[in-house]
């Protein structure tokens, strides 16, 4: 395959790279690199790998895939707005048995670190694409997406309620291998989002991915109707950023234990600095790469370069830096600054 590879001004990637250890781990999953791609921006990673090296990240997070093939919502189901975009997708997909005959395998064959991204309408689906995935190689991991609505619970979605979100992740959890990876992708549109990522640890979460999309609605001013068929739709892109790094702080200080994938509005590597900084032990990128296909290696190399510029050696001695208690030597050079006789 022919790669289009983009080089930072001034000299080869590999010439101006930091000596900035950026390995990392998500609990018992081990990963080179910090930077992933997010769920649902990126497919299977097959058109990226057309302008970077794809296994150079720490890992695909393939979109979410159902049990059945399913055709998606109507159209239009994207509309931009200030600063980011609504979609309503609404999940469209080649059904699990394709994925993993098709995309899995050639995933597989890269030699990618793959996190699938699984989705279902109820409790007994997400079990079934646990069974499904159980005994097929090349997984690295799993990640749920409980941002759907439960059609057995008045289409209530599965992540704005603890005992809901909890009882997916069990059953995911009950029908993978032990030794899996399972992440648990929140929804930001909750009261509390450290009750629910309670829930879903207590429910045999090994990691918390965070945040979801959050959900938004334009109105077309030419035809007086909303802009997206389906009327709302998941609002992603910079302006959600504060609140994701929010979510990431709050999970952090709430289970200081449980490790983090932090994403949403992440273009550059001083965004992605900011959720290694709040909590996360790795970030996911996706809405930038529809304008910006090697956002995700770029992204990597910035990360890099801001945690060199900042006096780190590796990666792991950043997470949850923001969290430190306060400089001494800096608190005592305000108080003589400051000093009232």
């Amino acid at each position: 395959m022919t790669r289009a590879v983009f080089s930072p001004a001034g000299g080869t990637a590999s010439e101006q790279r930091p000596d900035v250890d950026m390995s990392t781990s998500l609990g018992f999953l081990d990963l080179p690199a910090p930077v992933l791609t997010a769920s649902g921006c990126a497919a299977a990673g097959r058109e990226l790998d057309q302008f970077f090296d794809i296994t150079e990240l720490g890992g695909i997070v393939t979109k979410s895939v159902m049990l059945q093939p399913r055709s998606g919502r109507a159209t239009p189901r994207m509309a931009e707005t200030p600063s980011g975009m609504l979609n309503s997708i609404g999940l469209q997909g080649p059904g699990i048995d394709q994925f993993i005959e098709k995309d899995l395998a050639w995933l597989e064959q890269r030699g990618v670190r793959t996190i699938v991204s699984i989705a279902g309408s109820n409790v007994d689906e997400y079990s079934k694409l646990a069974q499904k995935l159980r005994n097929v190689p090349g997984i690295a991991g799993i990640e749920v997406n409980i941002s759907c609505p439960n059609v057995e619970n008045r289409g209530l979605v599965f992540a704005c309620q603890p005992d809901s979100a909890s009882s997916v992740i069990q059953a995911v959890r009950r029908f993978s291998d032990p030794k899996m990876p399972i992440l648990a992708k929140l929804s930001p549109d909750v009261t509390d989002i450290t009750e629910i990522a309670h829930a879903v640890v207590r429910a045999g979460a090994t990691g918390i991915s965070v945040m979801n999309t959050t959900l938004g609605m334009v109105i077309n001013t030419d035809t007086m109707r909303p802009a997206l068929a389906g009327v709302t739709g998941g609002l992603s892109g910079p302006a959600i950023r504060p609140i994701a790094v929010r979510c990431v702080w709050q999970i952090r200080k709430a289970l200081p234990d449980v490790p983090i994938l932090g994403m949403g509005g992440i273009r550059t590597g001083q965004d992605a600095f900011q959720f290694i900084l709040a909590g996360a032990s790795a970030v996911s990128v996706g809405t930038v790469v529809f304008n910006d296909p090697s956002a995700p290696i770029r992204i990597q190399h910035e990360l890099a370069q801001q945690l060199a510029d900042h006096g780190f050696s590796s990666l792991s001695d950043a997470v949850s830096f923001a969290h430190r208690s306060a400089d001494v030597d800096l608190v005592d050079d305000v108080e003589e600054e400051f000093e009232i006789e």
